[in-house]
């Protein structure tokens, strides 16, 4: 009887051990990375992000001269612009890629701070999209061009504290046809990190993406660092 009990609870452990794995895998699939089966095009829309430069300037991108040099203002910046799915995104999607050609390059010089990290979201994003590189600077141009920023985060000349539901209030009210559900507002340590906008993946209009919205610093309120 014994034995039959150790085998018993044995059994019980294996199939709980091969649900676990299994929830695991689906997790991963639909958390935020992509699917494993990423072909380039296949995705639901886009994710404009848009980088509060003096946060970035202050943290990670102390060593780009040419983006956190002083004098130069930045306030949002393009970081990229991202395929995405209704659940989780793909990246890295061609095995062969195609390096920017100057021409393409030229266009990124229009929308990014640094060449630097527009080769980097062409490898890791722009070759999801489908497009080839000059193609997808433009469409990273014709996002960046479709969003106003709120008069009062154009740049910042001193530091001050906000609340990231404010901040989302001001971009929807400067934006017609933006709801809440098509943003976030992104903190890191307690800073204004990203604001996210969502986009139809014809690029024509702001789409839902509850997913991302989900994505909202919680914090009460956040710092906005003045621009350097």
């Amino acid at each position: 009887m014994r034995r039959a009990g150790l085998a018993i609870a044995a059994a019980r452990s294996a199939a709980l051990t091969a649900g676990l794995l299994t929830a695991g895998a689906q997790a991963q699939d639909y958390g935020g990375y992509g699917r494993g089966n990423d072909a380039p095009g296949s995705f639901d829309f886009y994710v404009l992000a848009l980088s509060w430069s003096p946060t970035y300037c202050e943290t990670a991108g102390q060593r780009d001269d040419r983006q956190c040099a002083a004098g130069r203002g930045l306030g949002f910046v393009v970081h990229g612009l991202w395929p995405q799915y209704t659940r989780g995104y793909p990246q890295n999607c061609s095995a062969v890629q195609r390096s920017p050609t100057p021409q393409a390059m030229e266009v990124a010089g229009q929308v990014y701070p640094s060449e630097g990290l527009a080769r980097y979201e062409w490898r890791k994003h722009g070759t999801c999209s489908g497009l080839d590189p000059t193609a997808y600077f433009n469409a990273a141009r014709t996002a960046r061009l479709a969003v106003t920023i709120p008069d009062d985060l154009k740049t910042s000349g001193s530091e001050r504290r906000l609340a990231p539901i404010e901040i989302a209030r001001q971009f929807v009210t400067a934006n017609q046809g933006l709801r809440p559900d098509m943003m976030a507002v992104s903190c890191a340590r307690g800073q204004l990190q990203e604001v996210r906008i969502c986009f139809t993946k014809d690029l024509r209009g702001f789409a839902s993406c509850p997913e991302v919205a989900r994505g909202n610093c919680r914090s009460p309120e956040i710092t906005v660092g003045a621009a350097r």
